[in-house]
């Protein structure tokens, strides 16, 4: 029997080999984060420095891209949207998109400037004149002013005891000459057109001639008022529309034979009213060169 402590002992080594190489397939995965970080804070760069309007058209750009792309212009709600629409701007003035607002909101605001700068104007001028006169102070109560929607309204009213016109007459009073003649000097400050309406109350006119109402006595008033702008230095053609309303339009609707209800209305019109007026008057655009130009000879 042999001894096992004889044995020799093996030991066996068994080498392990290195890692093998993976390629570069990480390097274009790490590229793309990079790529995709920049991105990222490019965009993030961006919408922090554009205004709310741009912000919202991209919004309803990717709410509802096909409503932008039919209504037109340079996107959804503002007009300096980043995302362009399609379709045809009937407001552009070169190429599809529209630069700013159109001209005639641009010239409806500062026409609302101008006359609001005018109301300041005449209420200082009046104030004045009230401190200087101490006669004039006395028909402060009379004017009256307010912004309608055809521009800027100078109304001079009746008193009990205090008329602008004689009884049953167009003939202005003395206090009526030296009001209307301030008046037009303020309205010369501006480019607008002015409208004029004599109003009376309810009380039947008396006396005269024949069909004589209260729609011929407001209509020669308004007309009396007219000249007394214009000899107070007011250009006539700055007059655009003279008219009589007669009662039909009281100013005091409770009590219809109230003096305030006897007045003169003067408007500062605005360009949209003009427009309108000249239109309703019957007055045509300009033609076309081509429509103006004489026919040829045959």
């Amino acid at each position: 029997m042999s001894d096992d402590s004889q044995r020799p002992i093996v030991v066996k080594k068994i080498k392990k080999g290195g890692h093998g190489h993976h390629g570069g397939a990480w390097k274009i995965a790490y590229a793309d984060f990079v790529t995709a970080m920049m991105a990222f804070f490019l965009l993030m760069w961006l919408l922090g420095s554009v205004s709310k309007g741009n912000l919202k058209g991209v919004s309803d750009y990717f709410s509802n891209p096909v409503k932008i792309a039919n209504a037109g212009g340079s996107g959804a709600g503002e007009s300096d949207t980043v995302i362009q629409g399609g379709g045809n701007d009937l407001t552009k003035q070169a190429g599809q998109v529209k630069k700013g607002d159109p001209p005639s909101q641009t010239e409806a605001a500062k026409d609302k400037r101008r006359l609001s700068a005018l109301k300041q104007k005449f209420e200082a001028l009046m104030d004045n004149k009230i401190k200087e006169n101490s006669k004039l102070a006395q028909y402060k109560n009379q004017l009256k002013l307010d912004m309608v929607a055809e521009g800027l309204r100078i109304q001079i009213v009746d008193e009990q005891n205090r008329p602008m016109f004689k009884s049953g007459s167009s003939e202005l009073e003395s206090f009526a000459h030296e009001i209307l003649q301030e008046i037009a000097q303020l309205l010369n400050e501006v480019p607008n057109a002015v409208s004029l309406s004599g109003h009376t109350d309810a009380s039947k006119f008396a006396g005269g001639a024949a069909g004589f109402t209260n729609w011929e006595l407001s209509s020669e008033r308004a007309n009396a008022s007219r000249r007394e702008l214009i000899l107070g230095g007011l250009e006539q053609t700055k007059i655009l529309r003279v008219n009589g309303f007669g009662d039909v339009v009281p100013l005091d609707k409770n009590n219809i034979y109230n003096p305030i209800n006897r007045r003169i209305s003067i408007v500062v019109l605005n360009k949209e009213a003009e427009s309108d007026i000249r239109s309703q008057a019957g007055e045509q655009q300009d033609a076309p060169a081509e429509a103006n130009a004489p026919a040829a000879e045959k």
